[in-house]
């Protein structure tokens, strides 16, 4: 089979194609002809060897954390009904999902309808499970002023149908003009470009006099600092991420003098939520089928260009979920 493979940390050109031998299942492990295979942030820090301990691989190896395709073989205790179903799989730490085969423990798998595609099944797997995991948390409702940083990327593509799924008035901030319009064609009732000076000044006069009440910020830095300030007392910062490279600052002077609460979605409390995170995958899912949630998928890359995917996404010149496509 061909894969994309990694025999040291570094740069997006660590990233090269090769045949490699066709990998087989061991004991209750399925293998996965790949249609899609998602490409995340993550998967970045993890080839420039940034993930921290707990996610650094051995070399050489295969990344990607994120498939979906057909079952066409199965391990001893797999259980032979899975053979020829379509599927959608985390692989964990474990990673080996930019290849046209991909093995995955047969508990992972979930099991998708005829009408879901491919590339929006890897999207909710990972990102909508992490969408899932801040809704949790956030519990946006009708009397919210929901303010999505981030907001024409995979989790903010989300997070704006789901706050105005819930009736709250949505405001998305994103860098540039071609985000903003996105945010807009998603359901944001107002979106800003936060690349542009003065852009909490727009949104607070949008809004005129009405606070933020919850804020969602996946890109930290100042950008997340100019969230957290747009927020009216009593108000929930809820981070999900730092795209920016760097947190949002919080003290526990903001706390008290604004009124506010803070907590981040991701991290520990996702790592170690009680139960595991399957449920969460579960929820992501029915959102899909039913058509609850619609992921954005912004670009299709050839599995060949996997070094192109991690430029573009590294770059934030991409929208919604990136996908490779053996």
């Amino acid at each position: 089979m061909r894969a994309i493979r990694q025999h040291a940390f570094g740069g997006p050109d660590e990233l090269r194609l090769e045949a490699v031998p066709d990998p087989h299942p061991a004991d209750d492990e399925v293998r996965i002809r790949v249609e899609s295979a998602g490409v995340h942030l993550l998967d970045a820090l993890i080839r420039q060897g940034d993930g921290g301990p707990r996610v650094t691989p051995r070399l050489p190896m295969t990344p990607g954390r994120e498939v979906a395709g057909v079952i066409d073989e199965v391990g001893p205790g797999a259980g032979a009904h899975l053979l020829g179903r379509r599927v959608v799989a985390d692989l964990g730490l474990t990673s080996g999902g930019y290849a046209e085969l991909a093995l995955a423990p047969s508990a992972a798998v979930h099991v998708i309808p005829d009408h879901v595609d491919a590339d929006s099944a890897v999207a909710m797997i990972g990102t909508g499970r992490t969408t899932m995991a801040i809704l949790e948390l956030a519990a946006p409702t009708a009397d919210d002023v929901v303010l999505v940083t981030a907001a024409a990327g995979g989790i903010g593509t989300l997070l704006v149908q789901a706050a105005r799924a819930a009736g709250a008035t949505v405001v998305g901030a994103a860098g540039g003009p071609g985000k903003v319009t996105l945010a807009r064609r998603i359901g944001a009732d107002h979106a800003f470009d936060y690349s542009r000076p003065g852009w909490p000044d727009a949104v607070r006069e949008v809004l005129a006099g009405r606070p933020v009440t919850l804020a969602l910020d996946g890109v930290g830095g100042r950008i997340g600092r100019q969230a957290l300030e747009l927020l009216g007392v009593a108000g929930r910062l809820v981070m999900f991420g730092t795209a920016s490279g760097s947190l949002t600052e919080v003290s526990a002077g903001d706390l008290f003098s604004r009124g506010i609460s803070a907590a981040s979605a991701v991290g520990a409390r996702l790592l170690q939520r009680p139960g595991g995170t399957r449920t969460l995958e579960l929820r992501a899912l029915e959102a899909l089928s039913s058509e609850q949630l619609v992921p954005v998928i912004g670009r299709r890359f050839a599995l060949a260009d996997a070094a192109g995917a991690h430029i573009a996404l590294q770059s934030r010149a991409t929208t919604g979920k990136t996908v490779l496509r053996p």
